[in-house]
């Protein structure tokens, strides 16, 4: 059997580098090595006749890193054994047949950091942070949305009212659930028509720029379709639940070059991502993400429904801004050189109230999308009330106002605050 540990090895600067945490079934961790770097690469599991020196010497990668207390693993793999613009085979081989070996009991790919080669292949955002800052003409502040409640059973019309109401009350951004596309009682095309003519009426009465996200999520040809629909329809943004759609799909929409803001949703993540020991981190999801190309994407809320603590999802966030990150053992982060990758908006969402924001803005800078659904919808004068809770705790956060002290000013604020003590 080949050798493919080498502690020696420095990675070069066309070197792919995955990190996993290894949890070895019954051998050593270096003999799961063995096995983890031989089949996501060119080995098997017996000595064979076709393998030559010269295919070993030019595509052989090197485990370079073993942490034994951490369990912790560094792969790096000559780019030659990706096709450098197709994520789905990268995929294949980095987190393919790996998870399913007996040599492993548990194995989470904690990290990728691409070479420009692979980078170079595909278009990252379109828009970016810069780009969604100039369409909503919003220069500093957060941005602040909505998810249209509940997740289906309004009708077209019915859901159009809902976003017409939270742009109203001061929201910028209103987008679909994940799981509503084109239902028996809400038309995928009737609300889109409906939607956006109300979102026109919404910018003409508060002088403010206001975005609708639909789900067009969908089998690929259709999807595109759907996309091309709001598109022709007047919209600005289109949203993917990116891994149900998969990285194939997610591809196909921005290779499209719509010219439309990709909203990334990351449902049904918490498949790869809950397991610490087992999986896909998060972090992995976000960055691939980035480099096919979306503009904004869920990374947590730390403070809401969902899991991610604040240094997970604030780790997230750097990685998907930032041009340069380097290396930071204690949250998995490896060095990464983004180039000409533009950054992505980090969207936080998941039992969201006004009451939440001076301290997700503390954590998380200006650079976010924070959207409320219940905490919008659930205020106890309604939807138009609880928008008007939402922007009052965003100029009061800004300001750097106690919320208690303007919600003595503002009657919208003092009930929300009220009811989500």
């Amino acid at each position: 059997m080949l050798e493919y540990i080498n502690r020696k090895y420095k990675p070069k600067p066309n070197d792919l580098v995955a990190e996993y945490r290894v949890e070895p079934n019954r051998i050593s961790i270096e003999k799961a090595c063995e096995h983890i770097a031989g089949e996501s690469s060119i080995g098997t599991w017996t000595t064979i006749a076709t393998m030559n020196e010269k295919i070993a010497a030019k595509l052989k990668p090197n485990v370079y890193s073993i942490d034994k207390k951490t369990k912790e693993v560094k792969i790096a793999y000559p780019a030659q054994l990706f096709e450098a613009g197709n994520m789905p085979q990268i995929y294949s081989a980095i987190a393919g047949n790996i998870f399913g070996m007996k040599a492993v009991k548990g194995l989470r790919l904690q990290d990728i950091s691409f070479p420009k080669s692979i980078l170079d292949k595909f278009s990252g955002p379109k828009f970016g942070i810069k780009g969604i800052r100039k369409l909503l003409r919003v220069k500093k502040r957060p941005l602040v949305g909505t998810i249209v409640k509940p997740k289906v059973g309004l009708n077209e019309k019915q859901h159009a009212q809902v976003a017409y109401e939270s742009w109203l009350g001061g929201l910028d951004v209103v987008k679909d659930d994940e799981n509503l596309t084109s239902m028996s009682f809400n038309n995928f095309e009737k609300r889109i028509k409906q939607t956006l003519k109300l979102r026109d009426k919404a910018e003409n009465e508060t002088g403010e720029k206001k975005i609708y996200m639909p789900n067009v999520t969908a089998e690929t040809s259709e999807m595109l379709e759907r996309a091309k629909f709001v598109k022709k329809q007047g919209g600005e943004y289109i949203m993917i639940d990116i891994i149900t759609c998969g990285w194939s799909g997610l591809q196909t929409l921005r290779d499209a070059n719509l010219g439309m803001v990709i909203h990334a949703h990351r449902a049904m993540h918490g498949a790869f991502t809950e397991n610490p020991k087992h999986g896909i981190s998060m972090l992995t999801i976000a960055k691939t993400s980035r480099l096919i190309g979306v503009d904004q994407i869920h990374v947590g809320a730390i403070l809401g429904k969902m899991k991610g603590g604040e240094e997970e999802v604030v780790a997230i966030g750097e990685e998907i801004e930032e041009k340069i990150i380097q290396p930071d053992k204690e949250d998995h982060v490896l060095a990464q050189k983004w180039h000409n990758i533009k950054p992505v908006l980090a969207v936080c969402s998941g039992g969201l109230e006004p009451s939440k924001i001076p301290e997700l803005v503390k954590a998380m800078g200006n650079d976010i999308v924070m959207q409320f659904g219940g905490g919008c919808h659930g205020h106890p004068d309604g939807t138009f009330s609880g928008a008007k809770a939402i922007r009052q705790a965003l100029d009061a956060a800004m300001q750097k106002i106690p919320l208690s002290e303007y919600a003595e000013y503002h009657s919208e604020l003092k009930k929300a605050l009220k009811k989500w003590k």
